[in-house]
């Protein structure tokens, strides 16, 4: 019986190794995708460095569960000439906030919140908010008036919230996730919660403090232990460890005179709506785990019907987004119609970018993950022309 049990454990597990999503090794024939097309991303990318509109670039495409490809190409830091690597660490950006989001759907699939539930039943500084009318003017018939209904989580995940980008001026610098969210209390709604959209910062910090108030928890231990390490994203963090330091890609701006180092202060506390860094390999198991609706590795992080509320378009016909043809979901853009396909793209696929031209993005049409990291604080925002020719020549390399 013993040997029967030892026999049957080598082979579920020789089938788990079988079936594991491998950042670290490279098998286009198994994704289907044409190894000749695929060789020409680094090439591209690499013609980008050199006229200087870029420092450096690393791209995964992932197909089917396996990674079809994985480059760099330029330099992580220009002044040491150090090279670009495929474990550079990246300041994320806004790619930190669907990670975000994940963590308040755990906590919705564990039922100890919904998503209607208003703001303001867990953090007091949502009471009372206001609403001008005039939107972000002021003049005749602008006083301000009390919204229709408070501001709930959904609004807060879809930038439909009514807040502002970032919280109102004033007071002492924040030290603390509590103190950045707390100038709330002086806000005022641009619109009717839930009938317009408007990218808010501040409005994805609240629900990082959400995740604070239910749990009890520390907002980044809770990432910590609910997603990057169920996940295995070892280089996945707010806080840099001394140890991986040197791997992390310094920051810079597009300027006519060429590329200017950006010094970057380090944190006082994690930041939800754009904190993490992390790596492209990191950042694709957390994209494939959607991808697979919740799991990896057989590992489920979040429900299914999780994956779905925060990957369907939750933002009707409005104008949300920064790429044409988008609605928004839970800290993803969803292509909703045919102008989002331009990059080949199907509908349905959801996609994030960030600041510093970090983007991410999953096709399940095509069962496609993609990720392209830079580190450029400016230069065509989420249609930079890095990122159009990296996700239209990843679909073109798809043979079957």
């Amino acid at each position: 019986m013993k040997t029967i049990v030892c026999v049957f454990l080598a082979g579920a597990l020789a089938l788990l190794a079988a079936d594991s999503f491998a950042t670290g090794k490279v098998d286009p024939e198994a994704t289907g995708m044409n190894p000749v097309r695929l060789a020409r991303i680094p090439v591209r990318m690499k013609e980008y460095v050199d006229a200087g509109k870029t420092a450096g670039v690393v791209t995964l495409v992932a197909r089917h569960g396996h990674v079809a490809s994985l480059e760099a190409v330029g330099y992580q830091d220009l002044a040491s000439k150090t090279p670009m690597r495929t474990d550079t660490i990246f300041r994320l950006a806004s790619v930190t906030k669907p990670v975000t989001c994940a963590g308040i759907m755990i906590l919705v699939d564990e039922g100890r919140l919904s998503l209607i539930d208003p703001v303001e039943k867990f953090l007091p500084e949502f009471k009372g908010l206001k609403l001008n009318p005039c939107g972000s003017r002021s003049g005749y018939n602008c006083e301000l008036v009390t919204p229709s209904r408070p501001v709930n989580i959904l609004d807060l995940m879809t930038h439909t919230s009514g807040l502002q980008g970032s919280a109102p001026a004033g007071g002492a610098p924040a030290n603390t996730l509590a103190e950045r969210v707390a100038p709330v209390q002086r806000a005022t709604l641009l619109f009717e919660p839930g009938t317009a959209w408007n990218y808010s910062n501040i409005g994805i910090a609240a629900l990082g403090r959400v995740i604070e108030v239910v749990t009890g928890q520390p907002y980044d231990r809770f990432l910590a232990e609910r997603i990057f390490l169920p996940l295995a994203m070892k280089d996945t963090f707010f806080f840099v460890p001394p140890d991986k330091a040197s791997r992390v890609a310094s920051v810079y701006s597009y300027e006519t005179d060429g590329l200017r180092l950006v010094p970057m202060a380090p944190a006082k506390f994690p930041a939800p709506e754009g904190g993490l860094l992390s790596t492209a390999g990191d950042m694709a198991r957390f994209h494939q785990m959607l991808l697979n609706k919740g799991t990896l590795d057989g590992e489920r992080v979040l429900s299914a019907a999780a994956v779905e509320a925060m990957t369907t378009s939750q933002t009707g016909s409005m104008k949300a987004g920064f790429v044409p043809g988008v609605g928004h979901g839970f800290g993803f853009e969803v292509v909703r119609e045919t102008l989002g396909t331009f990059r080949y793209n199907s509908i349905g696929s959801f996609v994030k970018g960030g600041a510093y031209r970090t983007y991410g993005w999953v096709d399940p049409a095509k069962d496609v993950v993609g990720i392209i990291f830079m580190q450029r604080t400016n230069g065509g925002g989420d249609v930079a022309d890095e990122i159009n020719s990296f996700m239209a020549m990843a679909a073109a390399a798809i043979e079957r």
